[in-house]
C-alpha cells in the first residue's frame, strides 16, 4: 500500500512540474519592424498605390445580421463608394457612399451620402444627424491615410487573430481620433480594424481574399462586424469593382428629379 501511495505521489508531483504548452512567441524583438514598416507591407500586400488611393469601389454580396441569437439572412448587400483624396477625420463620412440590403425583395437598409447630405428612403436626413449615422461605418480608410502629414502611428502589443499571429498598429488622424489595425505577421493582410463608435467598441475581422483576374486589388471575402464583442453581422463579398465612374445619382435617396429624367 505504502508502495502505490508513493507511486502516486510521484505521479502527481510529475504531473504538476510537467511544462506547460508552448505558447506562439507573439512579441518579436527587432526595432527594424515598426509601425511604419508593417504598414508600408500591408500596403504592398493589398494592391500597393491602385489600393491605397482608389477613385471609387463598389462591391456585391449577402449579408447575415444577428440579433437575440436569431440570425437573418439578407440575400444582397451591396455598397457603392466615392472616395475623397484627403481624410481629415477617420470616423467621419466623407466622399459619397451608399449601402443597400435586400431581404426578400426589399430594400431594409438603403442610406446614402451625396457629398452634402445623407439621405434614406425618406428622403434627406438634417445635417445634425448625418455623422452620427455614419460614425460606426467609417474607420477602416485612415489606413490609406497613415503615412500623410498630420497622421502618426506606433506598434501596441501583438495578438492573434483567428489564430494568425498579428501585429497591432494604432493610427492617429489629424482630428486626434484612434483606430486600432490588426496585420498578418506572415504575410501583411490587414485582418483587423477597431474604433471606438457611438455604439460601442467596435471591431470588423477580415478573411476569404480574393481579388479579379486582371487588377492586383485584394478584397476581403468575408467581413464579421463586432461591438462590445458581440457579433452584430458579417457580409460575404462575392464580387468587387474598382474605379467605376459611378453617377451622383445613385447617391441621392429618393432620386432626384433631375436624376430621374436623365
Amino acid at each position: 500500500m505504502r508502495a502505490v501511495l508513493l507511486l502516486s505521489t510521484l505521479m502527481t508531483t510529475a504531473c504538476l512540474q510537467t511544462e506547460p504548452e508552448t505558447l506562439p512567441t507573439l512579441y518579436i524583438d527587432d526595432t527594424s519592424i515598426t509601425a511604419q514598416s508593417v504598414i508600408e507591407s500591408a500596403y504592398d500586400k493589398a494592391g500597393g498605390a491602385f489600393w491605397v488611393r482608389p477613385l471609387s469601389l463598389s462591391m456585391e454580396g449577402y449579408a447575415v445580421f444577428y440579433k437575440d441569437g436569431v440570425a437573418t439572412l439578407n440575400e444582397r448587400h451591396s455598397m457603392w463608394r466615392v472616395y475623397d483624396a484627403a481624410k481629415m477625420n477617420a470616423h467621419q463620412v466623407d466622399g459619397m457612399v451608399r449601402i443597400e440590403s435586400i431581404r426578400d425583395g426589399k430594400p431594409v437598409i438603403n442610406i446614402s451620402f451625396d457629398g452634402e447630405t445623407t439621405y434614406t428612403d425618406a428622403g434627406p436626413l438634417p445635417q445634425s444627424t448625418s455623422n452620427k449615422q455614419w460614425s460606426s461605418s467609417f474607420g477602416f480608410g485612415v489606413i490609406r491615410h497613415a503615412l500623410d502629414d498630420g497622421y502618426t502611428m506606433k506598434r501596441l502589443a501583438d495578438d492573434l487573430i483567428d489564430g494568425r499571429k498579428a501585429y497591432i498598429v494604432e493610427i492617429t488622424d489629424p482630428s486626434n481620433g484612434k483606430t486600432l489595425f490588426g496585420i498578418s505577421q506572415d504575410n501583411y493582410s490587414i485582418l483587423k480594424v477597431g474604433f471606438d463608435t457611438n455604439k460601442g467598441w467596435h471591431e470588423r475581422i477580415y478573411s476569404n481574399f480574393f481579388s479579379n483576374s486582371d487588377d492586383e486589388w485584394v478584397q476581403p471575402g468575408r467581413v464579421r462586424l463586432y461591438y462590445n464583442g458581440i457579433k452584430s453581422n458579417e457580409v460575404i463579398w462575392t464580387k468587387y469593382s474598382v474605379n467605376d465612374v459611378l453617377d451622383t445619382c445613385l447617391f441621392k435617396l429618393p432620386e432626384e428629379t433631375d436624376c430621374r429624367q436623365r
